[in-house]
């Protein structure tokens, strides 16, 4: 069976990345074992995997417009939470991956926020995907242009995944450049409290001190980088 994959890095023998064929040797549609079942299950992966694609682009404008009950909250600059108090999250500039992440997050419960919970509920697959491409296109172009202030001694560690900028590494970690500092120290206890879970934020904000948190947010929020979209 040959399917057809798409590589982004280049090809073992030095070719251009792109579209190129993997082989299953071991699996045709002819083949004896392969039955009816197992043929139905791989069209159905293959029609997924298709449809993930898709889905992990976005739609930016479509987006736009279910972010009008978003915005209701992110799109006022220092808008608060009404319990406990801090100020709702910078959304403009943010990582898709991390954006869909964490909306799937709320869904799944894994972290607290009721009226969080209650709007990823009512979100399509698609619906995340396209509100994620929609607030990160909303980007200031100084972001992450160079580091503001000394950081903190624990801000070493925050580098490897949020960069020394507070702009994250890669789309599946969040970028803390500009995000609002109560909020950072919110989430840093909510990690450390159990109410957020993750194997490698929980362990870190577990040992850090109330001192140290402080230090981390106020940095971070200094950084050039996130912004609040524009509520019309």
């Amino acid at each position: 069976m040959e399917l057809w994959a798409r590589c982004n890095a280049p090809l073992a023998a030095g070719g251009n990345s792109g579209l190129r064929p993997v082989t299953f040797p071991a699996l045709h549609w002819s083949s004896k074992p392969l039955n009816r079942h197992a043929k139905f299950l791989m069209a159905a992966a293959l029609l997924a995997a298709v449809s993930l694609a898709a889905q992990a682009d976005g739609d930016a404008a479509n987006g736009q417009k279910l972010a009008y009950s978003c915005l209701g909250c992110h799109g006022i600059e220092n808008y608060k939470n009404s319990y406990p108090k801090y100020s709702v999250p910078k959304l403009g500039g943010q990582h898709k991956a991390y954006i869909l992440a964490a909306l799937t997050e709320y869904k799944d419960a894994a972290r607290w926020h009721p009226t969080m919970r209650g709007f990823a509920n009512t979100l399509s697959d698609q619906d995340r995907a396209d509100l994620a491409a929609y607030f990160s296109s909303v980007a200031t172009a100084s972001a992450g242009t160079k580091v503001v202030g000394t950081p903190p001694e624990k801000a070493a560690t925050c580098a490897a995944c949020h960069g020394p900028n507070g702009i994250g590494t890669t789309d599946e970690y969040p970028s803390l450049a500009g995000q609002h500092a109560d909020y950072i120290a919110q989430a840093l206890n909510d990690y450390r409290l159990g109410k957020r879970k993750n194997p490698l934020m929980q362990p870190f904000a577990q040992q850090l001190t109330a001192d140290e948190i402080h230090a981390l947010a106020t940095f971070f929020s200094s950084q050039s980088g996130l912004q609040t979209p524009k509520h019309d």
